[in-house]
């Protein structure tokens, strides 16, 4: 196998974000999300049926969830576990902000995040 970086070969300044996807198999998809200044549309937020665990690896953004008065700021090394149906959008983003993020579908038991 050949190792690929997930800060290289970035793609340019594009109108909307660039979504690579890196791993598929049942209940799960891992994707590299490139940001060159998007946000979500005013009034729009995600409503997924899958969780989502994202973090940033380069850049900055602000996460809004519905259920909270303001955005959290995310920047490099910082990641959140979005549990399914929690809503939520992306209120900014610098350029470029590169995401990791992983969807995975729900296998009986609420998914948790695991601290050190």
């Amino acid at each position: 196998m050949i190792p690929h970086n997930l800060l290289a070969d970035l793609p340019a300044a594009a109108a909307e974000e660039v979504v690579a996807e890196l791993v598929r198999a049942p209940g799960l998809r891992i994707e590299r999300i490139v940001s060159t200044g998007q946000a979500s549309p005013p009034g729009f937020w995600y409503d997924q049926p899958e969780a989502e665990w994202v973090a940033v690896l380069a850049g900055a953004a602000g996460l809004h969830f519905a259920d909270e008065t303001a955005p959290r700021r995310l920047g490099p090394g910082d990641h959140v576990l979005i549990p399914a149906r929690r809503r939520h959008r992306v209120a900014w983003t610098d350029s470029p902000t590169i995401w990791l993020a992983v969807h995975f579908s729900d296998c009986g038991a609420p998914p948790r995040a695991l601290t050190p």
